[in-house]
């Protein structure tokens, strides 16, 4: 597995991931827990995350599972107060995984509950998210937090408006929070982590007369290969979760990015943001 050279570093740290049960939350949990990170699974399903602790301890990790729900910002500063007390410090990473596809049919025929409720889940799960482990990091000077959008700088696609629009969100409130917490030396930023064969890409596909053909297309070909792979999505994880990047902040990072020179390079403050600059 190529991962970032930084992968000694975290051996013992705490990770919290919220949508730890399955999809690309759980395969960075079971990535994170082989570099000797301790993981908080945090997800709604017991079955799920019992499932993935599972997974990790029989492959000699060390993990915990929470119940929670990120829509309750209550319950979510329980599960950060009781990874504290179980691992015997604070989280230091925070990587939210947690979202729902939605509604999949033109706006209009969409309920608004349906479409609030993705509202919910994908943006202000974030938030909540965020919020709870923010006030620990600023005060300790350090932390880090990933959170995974979706290709939000591509041409939008038809029928998946909710999606699209709360995981666009997600980017600008990133940034937004990043550059408040700059002098608190906490990195915030937004990973995209490519078509990666879930339970997401099957909701595609059983709505193809609602999806345009280009759409559908991608979605059965991310079915047929399994598409990024998972070594892929936690080697670019890995570096924004390290100090090798603690000069980035604020971007919205590709799986696709080149590490080694994002590393060495300084970026611009409006590169690698929803305007995608690269320079």
């Amino acid at each position: 597995m190529s991962v970032s050279k930084s992968a000694d570093e975290f051996k013992n740290k705490n990770i919290m991931i919220t949508g730890a049960g399955r999809g690309i939350g759980k395969r960075l949990a079971l990535g994170f827990a082989r570099l000797g990170a301790r993981i908080a699974l945090v997800g709604r399903s017991k079955a799920e995350i019992d499932l993935a602790h599972i997974e990790i301890e029989q492959a000699g990790g060390n993990a915990l599972r929470i119940r929670a729900d990120v829509t309750d910002p209550e319950q979510l500063a329980v599960a950060v107060d009781r990874a504290r007390v179980v691992f015997g410090s604070p989280i230091d990473i925070l990587i939210c995984a947690a979202a729902t596809l939605g509604p999949i049919q033109p706006f209009l025929q969409n309920s608004l509950k349906s479409w609030r409720e993705v509202i919910n889940i994908n943006l202000l799960g974030v938030v909540n998210s965020i919020r709870a482990v923010l006030p620990s990091m600023t005060e300790r000077r350090a932390g880090k937090i990933i959170v995974l959008a979706c290709d939000s700088d591509a041409s939008p696609k038809l029928s998946l408006s909710a999606y699209a629009t709360s995981k666009t969100a997600v980017v600008r409130f990133a940034e937004s929070i990043a550059a408040e917490v700059v002098e608190h030396n906490v990195q915030i930023n937004c990973l995209d982590p490519g078509p990666a064969y879930t339970n997401l890409t099957d909701e595609l596909i059983r709505a193809d007369d609602r999806l345009e053909p280009r759409v559908l297309t991608e979605a059965k070909e991310t079915r047929r290969t399994g598409g990024v792979s998972p070594d892929a999505q936690l080697k670019v994880a890995s570096f924004l979760a390290s100090e090798q990047s603690n000069h980035i902040s604020g971007k919205l990072i590709h799986v696709t990015d080149d590490t080694n020179r994002l590393k060495n390079e300084t970026l611009r403050p409006d590169a690698l943001t929803l305007r995608r600059m690269h320079k």
